[in-house]
């Protein structure tokens, strides 16, 4: 009872008051819904010009695929059905498969699921209502609106009752990507209508967008939740408002304007810094493929929109804000967390991965983060937890306080990063203090070294731990075998690299990867206990012309 109210106490204590009074004001509010005529639609100079990124979700007129999931939507009922998970059931009121790929083949199936919906979800009743799934589904259909279709009437005046619904409704207990989607949302509203009320909500939505985007994008570009998929979210939310703001013959302000131009510069320059080689976005917090466009997809929506970013040929890049830090030497590219779990206030998004990383190796991911696969249940648990990242567990805890599905109590402050080239070498160390709240009272410092032939990393743990083990997980492509003085791993059974422990004692573990939300893929990793604090981990790069060799 005393731990669980501490740990309560140490969620809380972060907590801005707007959190606390908002979340009470959104219980005690009733929405009722305003019917009356719909604003006039503004006319606009051109249809939409960017090119959808997402995968479709519409199998048929009925049948939908969401998160590696198909179910048959045949009822009323089954918008909200409660059987049925409610992320699940959110995507299907999002609309996303309007601006998905191939969308025009399917245009006979939208209009009617739009006329379905409308007819099936009465305000102010079920999922489709909440302000998160109002944002989406309001940008969704003016995108539809705005590609050379046009909304059936009852459709239009639906678009107005559910803007006016989110204006009663905005997420500001909530704050963070939900607060940024209800703004552009708003503001996406107010470029469709034109008239006293459609300016009311552009005023709304961009009052809201000019405060979030000084709060959300910190100085390097990233996002402040720190999340590479929600980071590319907000990026593309970015890019879109610059359309709509065109398309509607300029109906931002240039306050506005230049401010998303100059956040868009910098979180394109931050995305493509984060990207694997393989041009998708790495593990780091809540982080899964196909929720958002990759650092390729971006880049090529900036570029239609004249949004330009900063080219480095570095191959060190130290993210100071956000506390991410990318290394490349010969075939190796490392990225690492080095930072704070996220915003003191706004930890949802967070995993207990301080000091983790990830390592591609000859362009293909070699060592990665477990990844999300969902938001709810015992697995968001273990993905969210130290453990399910590669970097060291002491006494069995997580390096932050994760529990429930989007709850941090103390938290792992990082102390003491330095990062610098020398040698021939790429040098970074840092430690945290978030095991300095367990009886041993111990911190974690690392040190990488990266060369273009290998990588040797330190471990050490301080003060008085029972236990101390490091975990290294492996992409699912990644062969490991055991062989003399340590262990060999490989690709389509030619081996790649070896590595090698001193002071510990590993062994191979069977595991899941989550690339996707509803997916997992069999990975191998290992774990290495140690004693003593101290660990040394000796990764060699195998030379393609050369036979595998053993560590030593």
């Amino acid at each position: 009872m005393l731990a669980r109210a501490l740990r309560l106490f140490h969620t809380v204590r972060h907590l801005r008051p707007v959190q606390v009074t908002g979340r009470l004001a959104m219980r005690l509010r009733r929405v009722r819904p305003r019917t009356g005529l719909a604003p006039s639609v503004r006319s606009v100079g051109r249809i939409w010009s960017l090119s959808p990124w997402r995968a479709p979700s519409m199998l048929s007129p009925t049948r939908f695929r969401f998160l590696n999931e198909e179910r048959e939507v045949g009822s009323a009922d089954d918008w909200n059905c409660a059987d049925w998970p409610r992320l699940w059931v959110y995507n299907l009121h999002y609309f996303d498969d309007l601006d998905a790929r191939s969308a025009n083949d399917r245009s006979a199936w939208h209009e009617p699921l739009i006329k379905r919906w409308i007819a099936e979800n009465p305000p102010p009743v079920g999922a489709g209502w909440e302000p998160y799934c109002l944002s989406l589904r309001i940008v969704n259909w003016c995108r539809w609106g705005w590609s050379g279709k046009t909304l059936p009437p009852e459709a239009v005046h639906s678009l107005a009752v559910q803007a006016r619904a989110l204006m009663d409704q905005i997420e500001v207990h909530l704050l963070g990507n939900h607060l940024f989607a209800n703004a552009k949302a708003l503001i996406f509203a107010g470029l469709y209508f034109e008239g006293t009320e459609a300016e009311r909500w552009l005023a709304t939505g961009t009052r809201y967008l000019l405060a979030e985007l000084k709060e959300q994008v910190l100085a390097d570009g990233g996002h402040f939740e720190r999340s590479p998929m929600y980071h590319a979210i907000i990026a593309n939310d970015v890019i879109e408002l610059l359309e709509a703001h065109e398309l509607s013959r300029g109906g931002l302000s240039s306050e506005a304007i230049s401010n998303l131009r100059q956040a868009g510069e910098a979180m394109l320059t931050w995305a493509e810094t984060m990207a694997h080689p393989d041009g998708d976005i790495a593990f780091f917090n809540d982080a899964a493929f196909d929720i958002a466009p990759t650092a390729e997809q971006l880049r090529a929506r900036g570029d239609a929109m004249g949004i330009s970013r900063t080219e480095s040929a570095s191959l060190l890049r130290h993210l100071c804000p956000s506390g991410y830090v990318r290394a490349e030497s010969g075939p190796a590219v490392l990225i690492a967390d080095v930072g704070e779990v996220g915003p003191a206030y706004l930890p949802g998004h967070a995993h207990a991965d301080t000091l983790s990383f990830e390592l591609s190796l000859n362009r293909r991911r070699f060592l990665v983060n477990l990844g999300t696969s969902e938001y709810v249940g015992d697995r968001r648990l273990y993905e969210r937890g130290s453990a399910s990242h590669n970097t060291v567990v002491v006494d069995g805890a997580d390096s932050s306080e994760v529990w429930s599905s989007f709850r941090v109590a103390r938290r792992a402050k990082p102390f003491a990063v330095t990062s610098r080239a020398e040698a021939g070498a790429i040098v970074l160390s840092a430690s945290h203090d978030g095991y300095r709240r367990l009886s041993g009272r111990s911190d974690h410092n690392r040190t990488w070294t990266l060369s273009a032939d290998g990588l040797t990393i330190e471990d050490s743990v301080t003060g008085y731990p029972r236990s101390a083990e490091a975990w290294f997980h492996f992409h699912p492509d990644i062969g490991v075998k055991a062989v003399e003085g340590g262990f060999q791993l490989s690709v389509d059974g030619s081996a790649v690299a070896t590595v090698e422990f001193d002071h510990g004692a590993a062994s191979i573990v069977q595991g899941l990867w989550a690339p996707e939300f509803g997916r997992l893929e069999p990975n191998r990793a290992l774990r290495v206990g140690f004693a003593g604090g101290r660990l040394f981990s000796r990764w060699r790069w195998v030379d393609p012309e050369q036979k595998p060799r053993s560590p030593r």
